[in-house]
């Protein structure tokens, strides 16, 4: 009786089926991640990004007051790289070697706000193009003399900035400092800068607005100076707060551009706002909100071109 037992018991045990081995892709219940393919994912993404901004377009901050009242401290804007071909100064975060190589090569018009790179480091600048290769400029007074020809220029109402824009601050100190002279109140009672400016007008009739402050701060004559073949002369809006090309050049901080600017070391131009902060944005969400300058977003940064009367 006990040896059937046993054989019945040995018979079981060599027909019950052998358990499923465990899922190769499972792992505590969850899918194995390929950490590979995750890796190469990110990267093409990335490359992407970085092909973009190099060749098409890129988002830029503004961090000093060189070229108001058109840009503000605060302005988030658009830059396009295509404009003037491309070069060294086109890759973002200036991955290329400097060379004087150029691909589909354009000269900038009078008036384009442009993205030259500082001669001697990798430092983005912002400005404006107020003379071409062969052009000879000189300035008088703070007024633009082009080709022996004093370009237009009038004087209009006072520009009123809310004294709220000076909560941004630029190397230390709030950026509208240099304008306390002007602190005035509006017609509400509002503190406001009251800044003296004037219309220019290029040869091309390219128009905009610059600040026209009453004293030389050092830049108030220039010249004359004729540009090279291939450069650009580049002044701010702000005349007398601007390292243009009529700054000398500092190798270790600030300084301007020395004279005329390669146009290979010009990365792109400057096409719109994006949105603007005025500088009150706390960790408060309500401020992200009521800092927004909301009367400056999507303005365009190419200058209004004056009839043929005003070209001439």
């Amino acid at each position: 009786m006990s040896t059937v037992n046993a054989t019945v018991t040995d018979t079981e045990t060599t027909e019950q089926p052998a358990e499923a081995a465990p899922d190769s892709t499972e792992e505590n219940g969850k899918d194995k991640i390929n950490w590979l393919a995750e890796i190469r994912g990110l990267a093409l993404m990335l490359l992407a990004v970085l092909a973009f901004h190099s060749f098409i377009a890129k988002p830029f901050y503004i961090p000093s007051t060189s070229m108001m009242p058109n840009l503000m401290v605060g302005d988030r804007l658009v830059v396009s790289k295509y404009p003037y071909g491309w070069s060294w100064a086109s890759a973002s975060f200036h991955l290329l070697p400097r060379g004087e190589w150029r691909i589909w090569p354009a000269t900038p018009e009078y008036g384009d706000i442009v993205i030259p790179v500082h001669p001697l480091r990798d430092e983005d600048y912002i400005k404006r193009v107020v003379a071409l290769p062969g052009d000879t400029i000189e300035v008088r007074g703070g007024r633009i003399i082009l080709n022996g020809t004093p370009i237009e220029q009038e004087f209009e109402p006072a520009l009123q900035i809310p004294v709220a824009s000076d909560q941004h601050v630029c190397d230390g100190t709030p950026c509208l400092k240099d304008f306390d002279r002007y602190r005035s109140r509006d017609d509400a009672g509002e503190p406001v800068y009251e800044i003296p400016v004037a219309r220019e007008t290029l040869p091309n009739g390219a128009t905009y607005v610059v600040v026209n402050e009453d004293y030389d701060g050092g830049l108030d004559n220039y010249g004359p100076y004729t540009v090279p073949e291939g450069h650009v002369f580049v002044m701010g809006d702000n005349r007398d707060h601007s390292a243009d090309s009529r700054a000398p050049v500092n190798p270790y901080a600030g300084g301007g551009l020395g004279d005329s600017v390669p146009l290979e070391n010009i990365g792109g131009r400057a096409e719109f706002i994006t949105f603007s902060l005025d500088g009150t944005t706390s960790w408060n969400p309500v401020s992200w909100f009521t800092s927004l300058r909301g009367d400056r977003a999507w303005t365009t940064l190419r200058p209004a071109i004056a009839d043929s009367d005003a070209a001439e």
